[in-house]
C-alpha cells in the first residue's frame, strides 16, 4: 500500500508570519484596486467573501464563486473594468511579498524524499486564495509546482471546502482517487490541521515545539516534532497505524459531501464522448456509473435515511439495482444533465443528515443482508458506496487517458 501525504503550507512547509503577511497582503491589494474602489469598501467586501468561503458546507459551488458572488457585486464597479488589475496584482505585486516568508530548507528535503519513496503527496493548504498566490508561495517554500508532481494543490478555484471542516480533507483525498491505504497529514495548526484530520479519522504529525500542547478533549497525535522530523519518524512508524477510520459520524457526513463536489471538478472538463468510454464491456463507463449513484441516492439511501426516522426498527430491502443500468438505458444518457441530477440529490440527503441528532444516528433497523444495524452503519455504508464508485471513476479515466497516449 501507497502512503499518502497531505501537507499544510504556512508555517509547515515554509516560514510564513500570517500576523505580519495578511495585514500588508490586504493594504497592496486596496492599493492596486484604489482608483476604482475605496479602500473601506475593498476591505469591507474582502472580508465578507474571506468569511463566506471560511464557513462554506455545501457542495453546491466552488469557493471562489461564492467568494466572487459576496465581493464584485457590490463594489459598484463592472468586473471587467476590475479584472485586469487583480490579474496584475497577483502577476507583478504579490510575487514581491516573498520577503515576509523564509525557506525550510528541511521541508525541501522531505518532499525529495518521499517523492524518491513514491508516496503520494497533495499540498493541502487552507483554499481561502486563488491558484496564482498558493503557486507563488509554493515556489517561496522551495517547492515550485512545476516541477514537483502534487497531485492536489488546493486554492480556491478547485475547492468547495476550507479548514477546519473535515469535508475539506475529505475532498483532497477525492480529487486524488481516494486512495485506500495509508494516510497522513502534516501541519502546525491545532483546530485546522489536527483537529480537523482527527473528525476525518486521519493520523497526524503536528508541527510543534515539545513544549506545545493541544487543547483539552483533543485526540493525541501520532506523531510530533519539526518539519525536519518527519522523515525518521515514517522511518520509523508501523504505515499500519496510519490506515484512515472513516467509520466516524463526521468523517461519514464529510465523505457525503465532498463527493459531488469532487465529481464536478473532474468532470466538468471532461470531453462529452469520454462519458461514455468503458474499457471493456464487462465495466460501466463514467456516464454509467453516475447514473446509478444518482438513482441510488434518489431511490435508495434517502428513502433508507427517512424510514430510520420514521419508522421503529425497519426493514430495510435490498435489491438487484445493477440491473438498473441496462433497464434504464445508462449509457445513453447525457452525463452533465446526470451529474446536475446527483447534485440536487445528494443536497437532499444532505439536509436531513445535518437535522440528525445524536439520538439520530443510533436509530436501529434491520437490514436484509446485514442484520441488525444502526442509522450510523447504514450511512457509513453508504459513504464507503461513494468511495468505491469514485476509485472507480478515477480508474476508468486513467485508463482512457493512457489509451490515448499510446
Amino acid at each position: 500500500m501507497t502512503l499518502t501525504l497531505l501537507l499544510d503550507l504556512d508555517d509547515t512547509l515554509i516560514d510564513s508570519n500570517m500576523g505580519e503577511f495578511i495585514p500588508i497582503y490586504f493594504h497592496a491589494l486596496e492599493k492596486a484596486m484604489g482608483e476604482y474602489v475605496s479602500p473601506e469598501k475593498m476591505l469591507k467586501y474582502l472580508m465578507l467573501g474571506t468569511s463566506k468561503m471560511i464557513a462554506h458546507d455545501s457542495p453546491d459551488e466552488t469557493l471562489g464563486q461564492l467568494f466572487d458572488r459576496n465581493f464584485y457585486p457590490n463594489l459598484g464597479v463592472d468586473r471587467s473594468i476590475l479584472d485586469p488589475k487583480i490579474a496584475h496584482f497577483y502577476d507583478e505585486i504579490f510575487p514581491t511579498f516573498k520577503y515576509l516568508t523564509k525557506v525550510r530548507p528541511e521541508a525541501v528535503d522531505l518532499v525529495e524524499w518521499v517523492f524518491a519513496q513514491g508516496y503520494r503527496v497533495a499540498i493541502s493548504t487552507n483554499p481561502l486564495f486563488p491558484q496564482k498566490a498558493v503557486y507563488h508561495r509554493l515556489r517561496w517554500a522551495g517547492l515550485a509546482p512545476e516541477k514537483y508532481p502534487f497531485e492536489v494543490i488546493s486554492s480556491f478555484e478547485n475547492f468547495h471546502f476550507s479548514k477546519p471542516n473535515p469535508a475539506y480533507l475529505a475532498e483532497v483525498l477525492g480529487q486524488m482517487g481516494w486512495p485506500d491505504g495509508p494516510v497522513l497529514l502534516v501541519g502546525d495548526d491545532p483546530e485546522r490541521d489536527i483537529q480537523a484530520a482527527h473528525k476525518m479519522g486521519l493520523s497526524s504529525f503536528w508541527i510543534a515545539d515539545n513544549d506545545d500542547s493541544l487543547p483539552d478533549g483533543y485526540e493525541p497525535v501520532a506523531g510530533r516534532g519539526s518539519i525536519g522530523d518527519v522523515r525518521p519518524w515514517l522511518e520509523s512508524v508501523d504505515q499500519n497505524t496510519l490506515l484512515p477510520r472513516y467509520q466516524t459520524q463526521s468523517a461519514i457526513a464529510a465523505t457525503m459531501k465532498s463527493i459531488p463536489a469532487v465529481l464536478k471538478e473532474i468532470l466538468s472538463p471532461l470531453p462529452k464522448d469520454e462519458w461514455s468510454f468503458s474499457p471493456s464491456t464487462e465495466e460501466w463507463s463514467v456516464v454509467e456509473i453516475v447514473s446509478h449513484i444518482r438513482d441510488i441516492e434518489r431511490e435508495v439511501n434517502l428513502p433508507r435515511i427517512k424510514a430510520f426516522l420514521i419508522d421503529e426498527n425497519p426493514f430495510i430491502a435490498a435489491g438487484d439495482t445493477d440491473a438498473w443500468a441496462v433497464e434504464r438505458g445508462y449509457a445513453q444518457q447525457d452525463g452533465e444533465a446526470v451529474l446536475g441530477d446527483f447534485l440536487a440529490a445528494r443536497l437532499e440527503t444532505l439536509d436531513v443528515v445535518r437535522a440528525l441528532k445524536e439520538e439520530d444516528w443510533l436509530r436501529s433497523g434491520r437490514h436484509a443482508i446485514f442484520g441488525p444495524i444502526t442509522l450510523e452503519e447504514q450511512l457509513g455504508f453508504m459513504a464507503e458506496h461513494d468511495r468505491v464508485h469514485l476509485r472507480q471513476i478515477f480508474e476508468i479515466i486513467r485508463k482512457d487517458e493512457k489509451i490515448k497516449s499510446i
